[in-house]
């Protein structure tokens, strides 16, 4: 599936989110999108960006295993227990695709926010204190790969 319908889905659902639990499942599968795209560009992306892209994948990663036993422990993550990720087929037109992961990662944030204030379960809220942090390193990551884009598209150097 493509990335763009994927964050799409992704935002919706974040949105339609209404529990902790739901919020921290969707949080989950934003940080496992940005990990695969960044992936993806770390093997297919430009090679001035590839170093950025294989940092987000580490982000995205740290972001997602901060949540991961929250996340598993509520079962509601996927039906067949996979990320809407796993189903990604085609990463294109980064300059629009980059900023709406960077949006997605923004609201995930918020909504991470959101249920680390509202707890009184620690693990919880440490939980979301880490993946928040990771998160906010994948929209740096992001940006960064956007400037090494400009500079290309430019023709200049870095």
């Amino acid at each position: 599936m493509d990335a763009m319908r994927l964050i799409g889905a992704s935002r919706h659902a974040l949105a339609q989110a209404g529990s902790e639990q739901e919020i921290v499942v969707e949080a989950w599968q934003a940080h496992a999108l940005a990990e695969a795209i960044g992936g993806h560009l770390a093997l297919h992306g430009p090679p001035e960006a590839r170093t950025e892209a294989r940092g987000l994948c580490e982000a995205g990663g740290r972001a997602r295993g901060a949540l991961h036993h929250r996340a598993v422990q509520i079962r509601t993550m996927t039906r067949a227990g996979c990320s809407r990720a796993a189903k990604l087929t085609e990463v294109r037109e980064l300059g629009r695709l980059l900023p709406a992961l960077a949006e997605l990662l923004g609201d995930a944030g918020i909504a991470l926010v959101g249920v680390a204030s509202a707890t009184e379960d620690e693990a919880l809220y440490w939980s979301c204190v880490e993946s928040i942090d990771a998160g906010d390193e994948s929209r740096d990551r992001v940006r960064g790969i956007l400037r090494h884009l400009e500079v290309r598209e430019r023709g200049g150097a870095a």
